[in-house]
């Protein structure tokens, strides 16, 4: 059974620091009452001995919580609901509970919420990133938790990671969108993200194969369906010829399709659209959404069926598990070329 580490005390600090354990107890609740000089010391003490603020009385602290601690970036993005429903179909039934921290795709965010669960004295936690701060990592190393990844299969992982290939998958896209005849393509990316980046250099390699320019539009604001209205509109202005249109996510998608509709642009006829991820509302609009079928509710399950396995001193068998993703050809494709 996997055990948590002895986690560095204020005393440690203090010790490091050559201060009293109160003076570092002061600078954490009110750092302005301890000089510059001092505050600068006592962080870098913090901060190289993965100091985590302890939540929990003392005498718990070495104790299980039978808690595990879950992040995502969204909460109103589907793709992270399906993927919680997923570890909670495990967790639960287990006797876990599962705390959800949100940290709006921001790495300081994420930093504070695993310090604070952490502190809560979770038994593991779940990421939906792969790329985090150092300190983030030196907390981790010091907690001694079992850690699972998600959402990606490809970046290195801390420990393990349950994901697939974001970057295979948009190839793999862009390539049926060629196939289908669509040569000018252009690739709406929203939040701009590791994974979104990922799915970019899938596109621009598919494209580049076939001697294809790539044209990508970007936004740092959250996708949604006005979002992808604006991103078509926005692609008309400047490349007014364009006759494919492939999305970061279905929400985007979907938005640009509406407003195709509402613009009186035949689609497939005129302009193809493809999503990611193939949410429920893609297969029930008018014309089906062609889009990558994601494998989000069993990434999560088998991500909590891992961590769960670590906790009862099973050892990592695999260290990353890359889930297959499917295409789904929709109708808002044109039909393949035949040669």
């Amino acid at each position: 059974m996997s055990e948590k580490r002895k986690r560095p005390t204020l005393q440690d600090v203090a010790d490091r620091v050559g201060v009293t354990k109160m003076t570092v107890s002061r600078y954490l609740k009110k750092p302005e009452q301890v000089s510059e000089a001092l505050r600068e010391k006592i962080q870098q003490a913090l901060d190289e001995l993965g100091y985590i603020p302890n939540k929990v009385p003392d005498i718990l602290s070495s104790a299980k919580s039978h808690a595990i601690g879950l992040l995502v970036p969204s909460l109103t993005n589907q793709v992270f609901a399906e993927m919680i429903r997923g570890v909670e179909s495990v967790t639960e039934p287990a006797g876990y509970q599962t705390m959800l921290a949100h940290y709006g795709y921001s790495q300081d965010a994420e930093e504070a919420r695993i310090a604070t669960l952490l502190g809560y004295n979770v038994d593991g936690l779940i990421l939906s990133e792969s790329f985090h701060t150092e300190r983030v990592r030196r907390m981790i190393k010091t907690a001694g938790v079992p850690v699972v990844e998600v959402m990606d299969s490809v970046s290195p992982p801390i420990e393990q990671a349950v994901g697939f290939d974001n970057e295979a998958a948009s190839f793999a896209m862009t390539e049926r969108m060629i196939a289908c005849g669509h040569s000018k393509i252009v690739y709406f990316a929203a939040r701009m993200d590791a994974r979104t980046r990922l799915k970019i250099k899938g596109y621009e390699r598919a494209m580049k194969s076939h001697g294809l320019e790539s044209f990508t539009l970007q936004t740092e604001k959250a996708s949604s369906f006005s979002r992808g209205s604006l991103l078509l509109e926005q692609a008309l202005a400047e490349w007014p010829d364009l006759d494919g249109v492939f999305c970061t996510n279905d929400d985007l998608a979907i938005g640009a399709l509406f407003e195709c509709q509402r613009r009186g642009i035949s689609v497939p006829g005129q302009i193809g659209i493809a999503g990611f991820h193939g949410h429920d509302i893609s297969g029930v609009i008018v014309p089906r959404l062609a889009t990558v079928v994601t494998p989000r509710e069993e990434m999560g399950r088998i991500a909590a069926e891992q961590l769960l396995n670590r906790l009862n001193g099973k050892p990592v068998a695999d260290r990353v598990l890359d889930l297959p993703f499917q295409l789904e050809d929709g109708e808002s494709l044109r039909r393949p070329e035949r040669g």
